[in-house]
């Protein structure tokens, strides 16, 4: 089975080692330096499932899709930040050479808005969803850590379509140590993160705390449920459904599951910030907001915390 990954961050470098411990065929599409680094000293992998260490020679890495020569790919698993998703459908739909028509493109990102990228490029019949709620974090451009671990990786399409294709990934994911699979209902999964991701990402980013100290402060958990409960409003009017009836029946499980599954960990957002790199806070309560606007619905706490990530983004860059 033969994969490319296209974007080697933290997810990309997480999944890639699942698959190189399951002995998948894998080529990594990253920047320079990392690049550089895995070629240098291979892939590695530590935290909470253990270590593994893929040599230099058991993969390939490359800067550009153009430096791919006669590799038809079974899979590609797009880990690029969402701000880069209509970029990323359009360099991959650019290469031919590297896909037929029974290879399938699975969208490992946060937010929601992705996939409607990739159908200006590709039919419906290739494009899949994945929801990942497994912590990463990078320690240097060709190492991982696995921090924390809410759930399985559950893999699906949006639009229908079968779900046998994708079981061989799913597999293989989860031989290399992080339990993967498909589901038919992938769109209440993604939303589900979302409601998840709006609550936490960005109030994480702005206390600059880990999930678990926001769940144990009256103040936050107030706010928490507030976003969460707008979101929720949001996503009934435009006709969208997750796994619960009302945000109450999500909130119970946000405070007795999910939180303490993840309370180590620092949101993608407050790292982003951190490292001075653009957020994705436009395809999660961005997101959120272009609905909002397009229903009719009130959504003042997700437009407060919008509005704060937008300024830090702006100092941070040197805007003002």
């Amino acid at each position: 089975m033969k994969i490319l990954i296209y974007g080697v961050g933290a997810v990309g470098l997480g999944l890639a080692s699942c698959l190189l411990k399951s002995g998948s065929e894998v080529c990594l599409i990253a920047r320079p330096d990392t690049v550089g680094e895995l070629k240098r000293g291979g892939l590695s992998r530590t935290g909470i499932f253990g270590s593994f260490k893929a040599e230099r020679d058991s993969f390939t890495a490359y800067q550009s899709l153009d430096e791919i020569r006669d590799t038809k790919f079974d899979f590609i698993l797009v880990c690029v930040k969402s701000f880069d998703s209509a970029s990323s459908a359009e360099d991959i739909s650019r290469h031919p050479g590297i896909f037929d028509e029974d290879t399938k493109i699975i969208l490992c990102q946060n937010g929601w808005g992705n996939a409607e990228k990739f159908l200006v490029h590709f039919p419906k019949e290739r494009v899949y969803s994945a929801r990942v709620i497994t912590g990463f974090t990078r320690r240097r451009p060709n190492e991982v850590e696995i921090t924390v671990h809410a759930d399985a990786i559950h893999i699906g399409s949006l639009f229908g379509c079968g779900l046998e294709c994708v079981e061989p990934i799913t597999k293989a994911i989860a031989e290399g140590g992080i339990e993967a699979v498909t589901v038919g209902d992938i769109e209440k999964d993604l939303w589900a993160k979302m409601l998840y991701n709006c609550a936490l990402n960005p109030l994480g980013a702005i206390l600059d705390v880990p999930y678990g100290v926001l769940a144990e402060d009256a103040y936050s958990r107030d706010l928490m449920s507030r976003i969460a409960g707008e979101v929720f409003a949001v996503m009934g009017a435009a006709g969208f459904k997750t796994h619960w009836v009302t945000s109450d029946d999500f909130m119970k499980v946000f405070y007795e599951k999910l939180i303490p599954d993840t309370a180590k960990h620092k949101s993608s957002t407050l790292q982003d910030i951190a490292a001075g790199r653009k957020t994705e806070i436009e395809a999660l309560t961005g997101s959120v907001l272009i609905l909002a606007d397009k229903y009719g619905v009130e959504v003042p706490y997700n437009r407060a915390v919008y509005a704060i990530i937008k300024f830090v983004e702006a100092r941070r860059s040197g805007q003002f």
